[in-house]
């Protein structure tokens, strides 16, 4: 016959875990809701929360186990067995999310690139964006957003233009008709008026038919990057065309008959007076590789300007320092107001969709 009296007792043991399942349910939805879900989070100031995430999903599947109703023997199994298997998800997971999250940790230590860098990967070329747990996305040359795993940028090697300036060259080929001596001084002289610094030439090949020159200078904003190695090759193209000097290949052959003397060049366009005030195209094309650098600077000047206002306040506390207690405090207002500015206008920035 059925025993009911059981019943009560049985129940009595799943307390304890049904107890732990509701605690680690509201925990998790909590800390997912206030870490993730607020809208004016980018990708990149998502990737603390995940983490933490992460360690509170491990945190709770351990404490499940320990509240099961089983003996100590079968408890002290179950953890070593969750051992082993989350030895093995990070021994295995060469091409899983796991793997990209290590890497993407490994980025974030490192500090190879920041947001708003040039960076190659590969055959990839862009400004980045953002920066997060899983994936670095980049925006090309055409304004596209490329998303690239962080494990390819870990397995990979990556190129970073220096925010501090570098070099921007032009290769061109000439026939052994051209000599080199005549050639590198209009060859600098185009990379001078491009807005160059310091240019030079290289001689790189000598080939069957034609000599390979690359003139190079030191460029320092390099936001306009695109815009100044089209510059440099357009001042090349107009120099060596006004000096006379044919940018034809070797082995040109043109069935009509012309002039003895006749040269096949352009005539140089005289520079349009308007063309300095005129829009450069990184501005459009690297619109949210801007806005991300920009942010980034706002956030660095908020901290700087929170160290500034702790200092101040350990010299007012301390009594030493050049400035008098009045002129502390009025530091530490201009601080405070610049601060309250800032925050506005990162929060105004997060705020504006990305189109």
């Amino acid at each position: 016959m059925f025993n009911l009296e059981g019943i009560p007792q049985s129940w009595a043991q799943f307390v304890p875990m049904l107890a732990t399942i509701a605690v680690i349910t509201v925990i998790l939805w909590l800390a997912n809701w206030l870490l993730l879900r607020r809208a004016s989070l980018t990708t990149e100031s998502r990737l603390p929360g995940q983490v933490i995430m992460l360690l509170l999903s491990a945190i709770a599947l351990i404490a499940l186990i320990l509240a099961l109703p089983v003996s100590e023997s079968t408890r002290g199994d179950l953890l070593g067995l969750l051992g082993l298997v989350l030895t093995g998800v990070i021994a295995l997971s060469s091409t899983t999310f796991v793997s990209n999250a290590m890497a993407g940790l490994m980025l974030r230590s490192v500090k190879s690139f920041r947001n708003g860098d040039f960076i190659r990967a590969g055959d990839h070329f862009g400004r980045v964006t953002e920066r997060g747990l899983f994936h670095t996305e980049i925006q090309s040359e055409d304004r596209d957003l490329i998303t690239l795993p962080n494990l390819f940028l870990a397995s990979s090697p990556v190129t970073v233009i220096r925010s501090s300036g570098t070099i921007v060259s032009c290769e061109i080929s000439l026939g052994y008709d051209v000599a080199h001596h005549e050639l590198s001084p209009l060859l600098k002289e185009a990379a001078i008026a491009a807005g160059l610094q310091e240019p030079f030439v290289q001689i790189l090949m000598l080939g069957d038919f034609s000599i390979s020159y690359r003139v190079s200078g030191y460029y320092a904003e390099v936001k306009h990057l695109l815009t100044m190695r089209s510059r440099l090759r357009r001042e090349v193209l107009d120099n060596l065309h006004r000096s006379g000097i044919e940018i034809v290949s070797p082995t040109f052959m043109n069935q009509r008959q012309f002039n003895s003397g006749e040269k096949f060049i352009s005539s140089p366009k005289s520079r349009d007076p308007l063309e300095a005030g005129n829009i450069a195209p990184e501005s459009l094309i690297f619109d949210k590789a801007d806005r991300a650098e920009k942010l980034r600077m706002l956030k660095e000047e908020r901290d700087e300007l929170a160290e500034t206002i702790k200092g101040l306040k350990e010299q007012l506390e301390g009594g030493q320092g050049e400035l008098t207690p009045p002129e502390i405090k009025g530091e530490i207002f201009k601080c405070e107001e610049r601060i309250e500015k800032l925050e506005n206008i990162i929060r105004i920035a997060k705020e504006q969709p990305d189109e």
